[in-house]
């Protein structure tokens, strides 16, 4: 796999630690008082929203450039097309995650060429 794609992977690796990170303040934006109440709601959403732009931006890049399967204009599609998300998430554990891992249909096998 070439270094572009290990810093993403790894960008992806910690802005989901921030999005984990986040979730406390969310949490207790519902059981605060009100300057609480707002000042968690803003460190919330400066941890979590950085990830999820990242890892939607992410789908679309590896969709373009390392999908290995035999449905490329479907995923395309339904990537691009549908806008609630779910088939994002489908694409990010059916193609993202073995990508990252290098396992499946994207391990790294020294005896195949490229």
């Amino acid at each position: 796999m070439n270094n572009k794609w290990e810093k993403r992977f790894g960008r992806l690796r910690v802005l989901g630690l921030l999005v984990f990170a986040g979730l406390p303040f969310l949490l207790t934006v519902y059981f605060t008082s009100e300057f609480v109440r707002v000042f968690c709601g803003v460190v919330a959403v400066m941890l979590i929203v950085p990830g999820c732009i990242y890892a939607y931006v992410l789908t679309i890049w590896h969709w373009k450039d390392r999908y290995r399967g035999g449905h490329s204009d479907l995923w395309g599609a339904l990537i691009l097309i549908e806008t609630s998300g779910w088939m994002k998430l489908v694409y990010i554990f059916r193609h993202v995650l073995p990508d990252m891992n290098h396992s499946g249909r994207y391990r790294l096998d020294p005896l195949l060429p490229g």
